[in-house]
């Protein structure tokens, strides 16, 4: 099953995915850097996670490494619903603004692991602080970006699950 978008309002965009299994292994996937680093990015990128607090408050810290460099970005944790509800900030690092001006600023993600018995939804929203930065957001490729990355976690659930 495709990833699919749509737009709440003009200044978020809404990624949903179903995943062929239960929201816990879809959970811990998402949320430990050791399965992060495995599979999140786009293809022919990688992760390296830098730093994660998981606690309300804690920072995090990831580099997305592909072709064309290293781009770090970075967020604050805003509430954690164990299994069910994560919601950050999201923001390029100022090497990753001066290299690349485009980029949009100052977003907040909600993301959502809806339980589906045997199966998990999982919502993306993503609300940018003006329509501009929502713009910049989709003209660098985000949906077909993030389309790719939960490409990348259908694969490595079912490696999991052999």
């Amino acid at each position: 099953m495709t990833a699919t978008s749509t737009a709440t309002n003009d200044r978020e965009l809404v990624i949903t995915r179903e995943f062929n299994a239960p929201r816990q292994l879809v959970w811990d996937a998402w949320t430990k850097p050791e399965h992060r680093e495995k599979w999140f990015g786009p293809k022919g990128y990688t992760i390296k996670v830098i730093s994660c607090d998981f606690r309300e408050g804690g920072k995090w810290s990831e580099k997305m490494i592909g072709p064309e460099g290293e781009f770090p970005y970075s967020g604050m944790y805003k509430e954690i619903v164990p299994i069910e509800k994560i919601v950050s900030t999201d923001d390029f690092d100022e090497a990753t603004k001066e290299q690349m001006p485009e980029l949009p600023e100052g977003m907040v993600v909600t993301t959502l692991f809806d339980d589906k018995g045997e199966r998990t939804g999982v919502t993306i929203r993503t609300l940018h602080p003006t329509v501009e930065d929502l713009k910049k957001h989709e003209a660098m490729g985000v949906v077909e970006g993030w389309g790719s990355t939960l490409d990348n976690l259908v694969e490595y659930l079912a490696e999991l699950q052999k």
